[in-house]
């Protein structure tokens, strides 16, 4: 059985910094690119970054340059670094299974983890 558990939300003023945590098991991590979501209230869900099994890594343009998605293949982990977090950053952050274009396809996320941006 897939499991994704998130940690390492909480609430920030706005230029704050945050880092999430995703830890995995149930499937063969280092054969899977991995996925960050995120869904703010009231919206969609938005894809923000993927990390690819070679370690490529893909950035929703409005994260790009403040974010960082890595991963720990010892540790069947994801992360994402969130620096210089704006209000519109304010959304629930989910991790999914799979690269950018797979995640939808396989369509197993975490429960989350919130991260509220206000001054």
């Amino acid at each position: 059985e897939v499991q994704l558990v998130e940690s390492g939300g909480g609430s920030v003023q706005p230029g704050g910094s945050l880092r999430l945590s995703c830890a995995t098991s149930g499937f063969t991590f280092g054969t899977y690119g991995m996925t960050w979501v995120r869904q703010a209230p009231g919206k969609g869900l938005e894809w923000v970054a993927s990390i690819s099994g070679g370690e490529t890594e893909y950035y929703e343009k409005s994260v790009e340059g403040r974010f960082t998605i890595f991963r720990d293949y010892g540790k069947a982990a994801v992360y994402l670094q969130l620096n210089d977090l704006k209000v519109e950053d304010t959304a629930m952050y989910q991790c999914a299974k799979g690269g950018r274009d797979e995640w939808r396809l396989y369509q197993e996320l975490g429960r989350g983890t919130q991260v509220t941006v206000s001054s």
